[in-house]
């Protein structure tokens, strides 16, 4: 097992091949990408605690000394303002299977394409260009995704969900207090879930998807671009219809909030859906 203790900048390059990764830290900027070399750990800042890296069996491990429970957590939320930050890149093979943890701050991931597991306490959430599985959970913040296929799951308590350029076979987009906002390229045979508590949800999709459309609202409206969802308002809001031979599946709901569904025209030099 080779293994290093950080307390400066420092950058490292792994002799053996990685095949897992694991991110425990705690305040700052993890920034996680796919690369055709070596695996590589840049760290440009570190704070008053060493981080910690270990490789060992193919297994990638960063982590800071603290321990990850709730009460660690919410230790470290309350002093976040004065604790220093930390600034990790690393670069890995694209098919690893990457768990990434901060409990403070900000984690971007792209070009992974296996399975992607990001959970974040404050801060933000950044995905772009994944591939196979991938879920990303935060409790107080956003969740971007641009670019991203395969399965996709996103989760938040407090803050919106964005997803755009997304040709996903599924989606799961969830809030507590937010707003959601998808732009979806490929809509057939794909199965969208969208739910929110409190905020509007706006979806985007091409005029020529195949999908069977449930629109629902208990306090807010509803507007679609296709004639074919039909919106009926009493008892409450819903809107129902069948697109093309409705292959796929679209779910939106909000309990106070506003949905709206727009058509996105398919241009000439644009290529038709499968």
């Amino acid at each position: 097992m080779a293994g290093w203790t950080v307390d400066r900048p420092q950058r490292l390059t792994m002799d053996g091949p990685v095949t897992r990764l694991n991110v425990r830290l705690v305040t700052g900027l993890l920034n996680v990408v796919a690369t055709d070399g070596p695996a590589r750990v840049d760290v440009t800042r570190v704070g008053r605690r060493p981080i910690f890296i270990t490789h060992e069996d193919g297994r990638l491990t960063i982590r800071q000394e603290r321990g990850w429970g709730w009460a660690d957590a919410l230790w470290w939320l309350r002093s976040f303002t004065r604790s220093p930050r930390v600034d990790v890149s690393v670069a890995v093979p694209a098919d690893v299977l990457a768990d990434l943890g901060l409990v403070a701050g900000s984690v971007v991931a792209s070009g992974l394409r296996q399975q992607t597991m990001v959970d974040v306490t404050a801060g933000q959430i950044t995905l772009m260009g994944l591939r196979g599985n991938t879920t990303a959970k935060i409790v107080s913040g956003p969740v971007e995704a641009l670019g991203v296929s395969g399965d996709l799951t996103m989760e938040t308590v407090s803050g919106e969900v964005i997803l755009a350029n997304s040709d996903a076979d599924r989606v799961h987009a969830q809030t507590v207090s937010g707003s959601i906002t998808c732009d979806l390229d490929n809509c057939r045979r794909s199965e969208i879930r969208l739910n929110t508590i409190s905020g509007s949800i706006t979806v985007r999709i091409r005029r020529d998807s195949d999908l069977d459309v449930r629109l629902h609202t208990a306090s807010g409206r509803i507007t679609s671009g296709f004639p074919q969802v039909r919106t009926s308002t009493f008892p409450l809001a819903n809107s129902e219809g069948v697109l093309g031979a409705g292959a796929g599946r679209l779910w939106a709901s909000a309990t106070s909030g506003s949905i709206a569904l727009l058509a996105r025209e398919v241009h000439a030099d644009e290529e038709e859906l499968p």
